[in-house]
């Protein structure tokens, strides 16, 4: 079964074992490509770190994701993480590491909703470099949904890339009415380890009804271990549980589910 684990967050990945030990149990399990997510500038770091390391592995996605709001406040803070990531998108092919896409980026109202318009601001700034590249971006919502869906919308309608590779809702746990409203407007919509969880039957029902060429499979490693492995810390081999109970719920083959978000994934991502 070859897979693709389309978000990692490599820099936080320590402890117990190393992050080339992870690598080799995920290649192991059949893990062929990935991508090393950022989302702060520890993230980044760990993400290029590990697509130095593992190029032929792995591709990078960079960005600052919707906790980051107080650390670049001020629009001069803003506009230096923004060029930072523009050199890197420029710069990083010389050392054979590849910036597939922008993220993780978005909103989350959970923990700090006063914080929303600050939230807006950073994740449209970003809409807008995405733009600028032609670069699919990793979208983190969560008790955000319609926003979300504002801003995605505002950003597709001036998108200029190509319209199949415009980006992904990552941990997926929302409802069938925000998951078709993104399908609509060319999102791929992943699914991570909550979907094995025992009690994930709604978003099990939403998984089984996504048309099989906007489907992608994570682990969001270190977070969130599919079962049989809850109580680990998660890495990207675990992908594979995911696969399969994605399989058993959409009454597929494993390997078919595994070739077609792989397939999906490449897509998406360039590669």
């Amino acid at each position: 079964m070859k897979l693709f684990d389309t978000h990692v967050h490599f820099c936080r990945l320590g402890g117990e074992y190393t992050q080339d030990d992870q690598i080799a149990r995920a290649t192991d399990a059949g893990v062929s490509r990935m991508v090393a997510v950022g989302g702060s500038c520890e993230l980044n770091k760990g993400a290029v770190d590990a697509a130095t390391a593992h190029p032929e592995l792995i591709k990078v996605a960079l960005g600052f994701d919707r906790d980051q709001t107080e650390e670049l406040a001020t629009p001069e803070k803003l506009n230096d993480a923004l060029d930072r990531i523009e050199l890197a998108i420029k710069h990083l092919p010389q050392k054979n590491v590849h910036v597939c896409a922008i993220g993780e980026i978005g909103l989350d109202y959970h923990y700090s909703p006063e914080s929303a318009p600050e939230q807006r601001a950073l994740f449209e700034a970003q809409l807008e470099l995405a733009n600028k590249h032609k670069l699919p971006v990793v979208i983190h919502s969560r008790e955000a949904d319609e926003d979300t869906l504002i801003m995605l919308k505002e950003h597709a309608d001036r998108w200029q890339g190509d319209p199949s590779r415009i980006g992904v809702l990552h941990c997926f746990t929302g409802g069938a009415e925000f998951a078709a409203e993104l399908i609509k407007l060319g999102f791929y919509v992943s699914f991570s380890g909550i979907v094995t969880f025992l009690n994930a039957d709604p978003l099990r029902d939403v998984a089984k009804e996504i048309p099989a060429d906007r489907l992608l499979i994570e682990t969001d490693s270190p977070y969130l271990a599919p079962a049989p492995m809850r109580g680990n810390r998660n890495e990207p081999g675990f992908v594979r549980h995911v696969a399969e109970r994605l399989a058993e719920v959409r009454e597929v083959e494993p390997e078919a589910l595994a070739e077609q978000t792989y397939a999906n994934g490449t897509h998406l991502f360039g590669w």
